[in-house]
């Protein structure tokens, strides 16, 4: 079994595309997607909505997507050939009360393709991909974290950083892959993941 990562900087930089566009791309490997989703104070990951539960209900969620509608995240996996859908909601900072079920569901799973900065504190995945966008100034605690874990950045060709504090030295003599979206996975972005996963 392959486990796959896709991470990035900040909200709305293409990691759901890549992902969607991984599973397209590469039908053979019957992938089981998962998306990660951690909710601050005052959203309940029972069902992301607004909640005022005690702190020990509802920590942690995860429900299988069965919608192929294409109108979600974990929807759009599905219809990109995923074969199972796994979205996985927990409190900010409580992933580790699921990652028990999780590693349950990856032995079930061919291959895994998860979308996930702060899953790479419980596992080391076979290959992990960082997604860049120069044009959005956020930068994730998580993402600068695990910045020098990635094996390769797909960076979007748009103008200078404007991250402060944010080195991206970890990763200066990686595979750097530029996108122009759409697309988002580009054939060299999919023979480097063949390449990485086959023995």
């Amino acid at each position: 079994m392959a486990i796959v990562v896709i991470g990035g900087h900040s909200r709305s930089v293409g990691k759901t595309s890549v992902v969607a566009g991984l599973i397209a791309a590469l039908p053979e490997y019957r992938w089981t997607a998962l998306k990660i989703t951690q909710y601050g104070h005052g959203v309940c990951s029972s069902n992301g909505e607004p909640c005022d539960c005690a702190t020990a209900d509802h920590t942690w969620k995860i429900t299988e997507e069965n919608d192929r509608s294409g109108g979600s995240d974990t929807s759009r996996f599905l219809v990109a050939g995923a074969q199972k859908v796994w979205w996985v909601r927990t409190q900010q900072g409580r992933l580790a009360e699921a990652m028990p079920t999780l590693r349950k569901r990856f032995g079930e799973a061919e291959n895994v393709i998860a979308e996930s900065n702060s899953i790479l504190k419980f596992i080391r995945p076979d290959l992990y991909l960082t997604v860049l966008d120069p044009a959005i100034k956020d930068f994730k605690a998580s993402a600068q974290e695990f910045l020098d874990r990635a094996d390769a950045v797909i960076l979007h060709d748009s103008d200078p950083a404007a991250w402060d504090r944010v080195s991206l030295k970890p990763v200066a003599k990686h595979p750097l892959f530029r996108i122009h979206p759409p697309p988002y996975v580009t054939q060299q972005i999919v023979d480097f993941v063949k390449t990485h996963l086959t023995p």
